[in-house]
């Protein structure tokens, strides 16, 4: 099939969570996010007439799909000048999103987003289109994420399954990270051959986003764009959920702990206390 028939999919996974920082700060910032989200979607489907999009919020109780309705099409009135197909989708990732947040629980305190698990359903989503796909078309399948809350090594083996998933399925992740750095979502980016991009600023939020992630994997090499960042692929231990560069790995499960410990707090497995290392006999000095 010509190239100029591929199809490509992208998922993009928005992060609503409340108890990010630049959202505490000012809640404006979420329809800033928003709106420059909805302008980069349309600019993916303006590209090519067979472009396909799907948008999931990430909260911090549940991810809901925001586009497409898995239900009955919204009743969109034709807005003058503005194309039918991006109305749709304007209107109901913003429909969506608003009784999203009205029904969600209140937060007593911070809780972390629940990205690995947004990841893992947009694979399934991937994977489920490329199953009744036509025979004869390809699909070009990527995950964009865009997240302000913090690292959260709690979700360390989720993430690492679904970054080889990815890799396994020839998914690409992209990530776009609104406040710090992300160590995690970097070796993602790295293992699936995706762009990683630490935002300066929040302004022309939705320039980097059409000069970055807008362009498909195969153009990218023939762009210029921010050089790759070292990535750090220490791992995070079970225990304290922090980045180490030496520790004990469970034969069984392959959970990670800084320190020894005689049974596997993952899969409970009982192992013997290593014996001290016996000291070596000093030779007797021969008597001449």
């Amino acid at each position: 099939m010509d190239e100029n028939n591929d199809t490509s999919l992208l998922v993009i996974v928005l992060d609503t969570n409340p108890s990010q920082r630049i959202i505490r700060e000012n809640p404006h910032h979420l329809t800033q996010c928003l709106d420059s989200i909805v302008g980069f979607a349309n600019a993916h489907l303006m590209q090519k007439a067979h472009n396909k999009l799907a948008v999931l919020a990430c909260h911090h109780h549940a991810t809901e799909f925001l586009y497409p309705n898995p239900g009955k099409p919204l009743d969109i009135r034709q807005v003058d000048g503005q194309y039918e197909q991006f109305t749709l989708v304007e209107k109901t990732i913003k429909q969506k999103l608003a009784r999203m947040i009205n029904e969600a629980p209140r937060l007593a305190a911070p809780t972390e987003s629940l990205l690995a698990g947004s990841m893992a359903m947009a694979l399934c989503y991937i994977a489920r289109i490329n199953r009744n796909k036509p025979a004869g078309v390809k699909i070009n399948s990527r995950i964009l994420v865009v997240t302000g809350s913090n690292e959260c090594a709690s979700q360390y083996m989720t993430y690492m399954n679904v970054f080889f998933t990815a890799q396994k399925q020839n998914v690409t992740l992209d990530v776009c990270a609104l406040d710090k750095p992300l160590s995690l979502l970097q070796q993602g980016c790295d293992i699936t051959g995706g762009q990683y991009l630490k935002l300066p600023q929040l302004d022309g939020f939705l320039q980097y986003l059409l000069w970055v992630f807008l362009p498909d994997p195969q153009m990218r090499c023939k762009l210029v764009l921010p050089p790759p960042v070292k990535v750090d692929y220490r791992a995070a231990c079970f225990c304290h959920r922090e980045l180490i560069d030496i520790g004990y790995v469970c034969s069984v499960c392959l959970s990670i702990f800084c320190k020894f410990s005689p049974i596997c707090t993952t899969c409970h497995t009982v192992f013997k206390a290593p014996a001290p290392i016996a000291a070596k006999p000093k030779k007797k000095k021969m008597k001449t």
